[in-house]
């Protein structure tokens, strides 16, 4: 049980007993200064370590267990560097670096990240395909996903990806194939039957004035889940040239099971108590904040419906034979080894599996065989829950 007598001054009471009531140590917020912050260098940018590093005034220190990835000092921003605003180098923690390795994406497969904001992970994604298959991210708002757009064009890793601003516990929408565009089995509606040319970021005015239609009632950011709002693909994406009904038409039940993604991430919308530097910018945005998205009993448990419904969707949208991680940036069991074993009571096609590259890093095992645990006190990074999946032919 942790003792609320030893953490920071800081803290406030309501908190405490959060962390109380879920086996945490408190302590680990006053190691804020202490974990290194992590970077990950694009793949060939390995001869500009030495300006880099004269670029933020510290050496980079290579993750050895973790390709790509540099541990600097925490203080140190990389926003003003040029090295960032050139797209050599992004921030991304080790923890989370290792959720996405942990998917195993190997070129030419299909990829699905269901929770893409704010984007380093669907980055990483990217890279790890290689420049073959393709990648789709999904998130449900819309300013959030333009951020993954951003980072995407930035770092021209956008080629082969579309984005849908979507409800990730409905979200249906299958990997593109040689079955669409024959307009065999979908009947497309008003301008849905338009063929899409290449993306551009010239909005018309048809979308300028929808955008100006939510705004007025309210809600700028936030989609409807009745049908995915296509922002953002590709020119190999492979929708150039269908029509817009075919681009975004809905998967039938078992059309997944032959067709569907071959790896999924589910990186849940959880209460960051992991993330120590998350926890600490309540300092500055106040702590009542935290009380309502954090502490809040009623938000918690949607929380946790929220958590078993995303990872049911993408094991759905998940081919057989294929692998789906889950992760949380919570350390509480509840959010975590509970809503895994939910789900395993549930689905008799889902099997875990063990993370082979794990064996060389800082985590241990969760409570459950196959699943890791991040520690920011022993792992130096992030708290983060790590469980893989695959889905065994029944």
């Amino acid at each position: 049980m942790a003792d609320a007598r030893s953490a920071p001054e800081s803290l406030p009471p309501a908190f405490l007993e959060f962390l109380q009531e879920n086996g945490l140590d408190p302590m680990m917020y006053s190691m804020v200064d202490t974990i290194p912050r992590y970077i990950r260098l694009k793949p060939g940018m390995e001869p500009h370590i030495p300006e880099i590093q004269s670029e933020l005034t510290c050496h980079l220190n290579k993750v050895s267990w973790l390709p790509d990835f540099y541990a600097i000092p925490p203080q140190v921003q990389i926003a003003s560097s040029m090295a960032y605003q050139q797209g050599k180098i992004y921030g991304i923690d080790a923890a989370s670096g290792a959720a996405v390795l942990a998917l195993d994406v190997q070129p030419g497969e299909h990829v699905l990240d269901l929770c893409a904001a704010p984007g380093a992970k669907l980055c990483m994604l990217a890279d790890m395909l290689g420049g073959r298959g393709s990648l789709t991210g999904v998130d449900v708002a819309k300013h959030r996903l333009a951020a993954c757009r951003t980072m995407l064009q930035k770092y021209s890793l956008g080629d082969r990806c579309r984005l849908f601003v979507a409800d990730g516990t409905s979200f249906s929408i299958l990997p593109v194939n040689s079955s669409l565009g024959n307009g065999e089995g979908s009947t497309c509606h008003k301008d849905n039957g338009s063929t899409l040319s290449e993306w551009t970021s010239k909005r018309s005015w048809k979308d300028r004035q929808k955008s100006k239609k939510a705004r007025m009632a309210g809600s700028p950011h936030l989609t409807s889940t009745s049908e995915p709002e296509l922002i953002y693909y590709g020119k190999h994406s492979g929708l150039v040239g269908l029509r817009k009904c075919d681009a975004i038409r809905p998967s039938a039940d078992d059309e997944a099971q032959t067709s569907g993604y071959d790896k999924v991430l589910v990186d849940a919308e959880c209460t960051h108590d992991g993330s120590i530097k998350h926890i600490q910018k309540f300092e500055f945005w106040g702590w009542k904040t935290l009380d309502r998205r954090v502490l809040d009993a009623e938000r918690t448990d949607d929380l946790l419906h929220l958590q078993l419904r995303l990872l049911t969707n993408g094991f759905k949208l998940l081919k057989t034979g294929g692998s789906l991680v889950y992760s949380t940036c919570s350390l509480t069991v509840a959010q975590n080894e509970n809503v895994v074993q939910q789900f395993l009571c549930k689905h008799s096609s889902a099997e875990l599996q063990k993370i082979d590259s794990a064996d060389s890093w800082p985590c241990r095992s969760g409570s459950i065989f196959k699943t890791l645990r991040f520690d920011p006190a022993t792992s130096q990074t992030s708290g983060l829950f790590v469980a893989k999946f695959t889905k065994l032919q029944i």
